[in-house]
């Protein structure tokens, strides 16, 4: 039965907190917060001057339930919506996050066109290797004597919301001459062309484009080639990061770093999106 609003004990049970644990939770039990000694029934038209403090904290306590067992928070189920809410926008937020792409460039011997990539904002890593011949798994010798078909290129890595496709192919066309076939310098050959090898048909259009746009900046036609990636064989371990295991190579500082000032002088410092 009841009695005042409570329920009555039998003989030798133990009364809330004392002798024992509640047949319930008091308000924020769970942060050890001292909380009132009844869960507080917002209906009640009973005067509590401690009524405000008593709701607060059961506001943290999840488990606190009226004296016959139902949920009695008016809180609750809208609680229950907002965090639905911010689930909802927080997974909203991750698919609007693109995944990584990546992007493959030949612009001569790929020691120069790595050293000058790796470092723009927004690209994640460049690896140097091979693609675009036909022999499987081709080594350095094999591809400078010219018999693989094989271009030296680099694999860029990028993160689409810090740096686009367009804005790399315009960082490619400052980083070679793209101008003189199967040349570049010093370095002749069909390993060195000047090649945009696309992975999707995005790419291809934007690098059609691309061309188109920079044909104004050079004197003479450009003549890089479109080819669609097929395989691509990272180089040798040796030839990755290049420029920085080996600043002072002869290669290194007389034919990057001139092509590394020049660059840099292009970006200007940081490089725009």
């Amino acid at each position: 039965g009841r009695k005042h609003g409570k329920r009555s004990r039998r003989h030798g049970e133990p009364q809330d907190g004392v002798g024992g644990q509640s047949n319930h939770r008091q308000g924020g039990d769970f942060l050890n917060l001292k909380a009132p000694n009844k869960c507080v029934n917002p209906d009640s038209k009973q005067d509590d001057p401690h009524l405000f403090e008593a709701w607060s904290r059961s506001v943290l306590d999840f488990s606190c339930y009226q004296r016959n067992g139902s949920i009695m928070k008016p809180w609750f189920w809208p609680c229950c919506v907002l965090a639905g809410i911010l689930t909802w926008m927080t997974m909203q937020g991750e698919e609007s996050h693109q995944a990584n792409k990546k992007a493959t460039f030949g612009g001569g011997c790929f020691w120069c066109t790595e050293a000058m990539l790796e470092d723009v904002e927004g690209v994640l890593d460049v690896i140097s290797g091979y693609a675009g011949g036909h022999v499987k798994n081709p080594t350095y010798r094999a591809v400078c004597e010219g018999t693989t078909g094989h271009a030296e290129v680099v694999q860029v890595t990028y993160d689409p919301d810090e740096i686009t496709y367009k804005r790399l192919l315009e960082l490619f066309w400052q980083s070679h001459d793209p101008t003189t076939l199967n040349r570049q310098g010093a370095d002749v050959g069909t390993q060195y062309r000047s090649t945009i090898m696309w992975h999707d048909e995005d790419q291809f259009k934007e690098a059609q484009t691309s061309i188109k746009e920079a044909a104004p900046l050079f004197k003479d036609p450009i003549v890089t080639k479109l080819e669609k990636l097929d395989v691509f064989y990272p180089a040798e371990d040796y030839h990755q990061d290049y420029f920085k295991h080996n600043p002072n190579a002869g290669y290194c500082v007389y034919v990057i770093q001139p092509k590394m000032k020049k660059f840099k002088e292009y970006l200007g410092g940081k490089l725009p999106k």
